[in-house]
C-alpha cells in the first residue's frame, strides 16, 4: 500500500504506524486526509509526532474525518468555547468526580460503548506527559478475531453482548462519579462480532471496561466466554505501545481497537494532561445482521446530552497550553 503523500512506519507487525510529512496545525489537503484514512484503516492506530497544535485546530483535523461529538456523555463542565475537548488530567478528574484516576476507565476498553453508537474514532493530544512511564496501549480487534479458531468464530459471530457504563467497577455510590453515572445511565447492546462499515473486516467487540454479559447464556457461560475473548483481544502479538512526548497525538480507529491506559502514573511525579476528540459513530451490525439496540442513555453525538442541558451552564474556563 503506497503513499504519496505522507510516510507510513508500522510500530508492530499487527497494530499502528507513525505518520510523517503532514503538518496538522495547517489545513491538509483532501488526499492528505485520504491518506491518513487509508493508513488508519490498515493499522488501526497512528500516530504524529510533535504536532504541537492547540484546540482549535484539534477539532479542526477531527472534522475532516466525520462529526465531532461532544466531549462525554458525563461532561458537565466542557471547557469553554471547546465543548468537543474532553481533558484527560488526573488532578481535574479528582476535583469533579472524587476519586484519584486520570479518565472514566484505566482498563482495556474501546471508547464509549455503552452507547448504541460508539464513536468512530478517537484522538488524543499531549501537552504535559512524563519523560518516563505513561505509556498508552493499543490491540487490535481484527487481527484478535482472526486468530480464533473457527468454530469458535462461528460461535462469536452470533453471540450479543451488553455494554454499561461502569459494568465492571466498584465505584462508592456515595462519590460523585456514581451519583454522576446514575443521573445519566449508558446501557446498550451490541454483536460481539461487529462488521466494519468501512472494511468489512469482522472486529471482536467487547472489552474489560464496558462489557458487563453475554446474553441468552447462563452468568457462568457468559463469565467463562467474556474471560476468552478478554484474552484473545489483549494478547501482546496484537498489540502496541506508545511512549509520548509533548505535542504527540495518536487517532485510532475505535471500531476496530481497545486500549489501555498508563497502568504506572501512582509512580510518576508528572500531572500529566492530554485532550480528547471523538468522532460520531455509526449503529453497530453484527455478521448476521443484527444492529445494536440501545437499553438506556441516547446516542453520542455533536448535541448536548439531554440530562446535561440545565447543568452546564458555566464551563471552565480556557486553560494556558504552552
Amino acid at each position: 500500500m503506497g503513499y504519496k503523500h505522507i510516510e507510513v512506519k508500522p510500530t508492530s507487525g499487527f497494530t499502528g504506524a507513525e505518520i510523517s510529512g503532514v503538518d496538522l496545525s495547517r489545513p491538509l489537503e483532501d488526499d492528505v486526509v485520504k491518506e491518513i484514512r487509508k493508513a488508519l484503516l490498515k493499522w488501526k492506530v497512528v500516530f504524529f509526532r510533535n504536532q504541537n497544535i492547540d484546540h482549535a485546530a484539534q477539532i479542526a483535523f477531527t472534522s475532516r474525518f466525520g462529526e465531532v461529538t461532544y466531549a462525554h456523555p458525563h461532561e458537565d463542565e466542557p471547557i469553554e468555547g471547546f465543548s468537543e475537548i474532553l481533558p484527560i488530567d488526573r488532578s481535574r478528574y479528582e476535583r469533579r468526580n472524587g476519586l484519584r484516576r486520570s479518565s472514566y476507565e484505566s482498563r482495556w476498553h474501546t471508547d464509549v460503548t455503552a452507547v448504541v453508537n460508539p464513536p468512530a474514532g478517537s484522538i488524543l493530544r499531549a501537552v504535559n506527559v512524563p519523560s518516563v512511564g505513561g505509556d498508552t496501549q493499543w490491540t487490535n480487534l481484527v487481527a484478535a478475531y482472526e486468530g480464533l479458531s473457527a468454530p469458535l468464530r462461528a460461535l462469536a459471530d452470533g453471540l450479543k453482548a451488553e455494554h454499561r457504563f461502569n459494568a465492571r467497577l466498584n465505584i462508592p455510590s456515595n462519590s460523585k462519579l456514581a451519583q454522576r453515572i446514575a443521573a445519566n445511565p449508558l446501557v446498550s447492546v451490541h454483536p460481539v462480532v461487529r462488521v466494519h462499515p468501512e472494511t468489512g473486516e469482522k472486529a471482536l467487540f467487547v472489552n474489560p471496561g464496558f462489557t458487563s454479559h453475554i446474553l441468552d447464556v447462563s452468568r457462568q457461560e457468559s463469565d467463562l466466554l467474556l474471560e476468552l475473548f478478554f484474552n484473545q483481544i489483549t494478547k501482546p502479538a496484537y498489540t502496541t505501545r506508545f511512549r509520548w512526548n509533548n505535542g504527540d497525538i495518536a487517532f485510532w480507529d475505535n471500531r476496530a481497537t481497545a486500549h489501555l491506559a498508563p497502568q504506572d502514573l501512582d509512580h510518576i511525579e508528572v500531572e500529566r494532561v492530554l485532550y480528547r476528540t471523538t468522532l460520531t459513530g455509526d449503529v453497530p451490525v453484527g455478521p448476521d445482521g443484527f444492529r445494536s439496540q440501545m437499553v438506556e442513555g441516547e446516542p453520542f453525538s455533536k448535541e448536548l446530552p439531554t440530562v446535561l442541558k440545565s447543568k452546564v451552564q458555566q464551563p471552565e474556563a480556557q486553560p494556558v497550553l504552552s
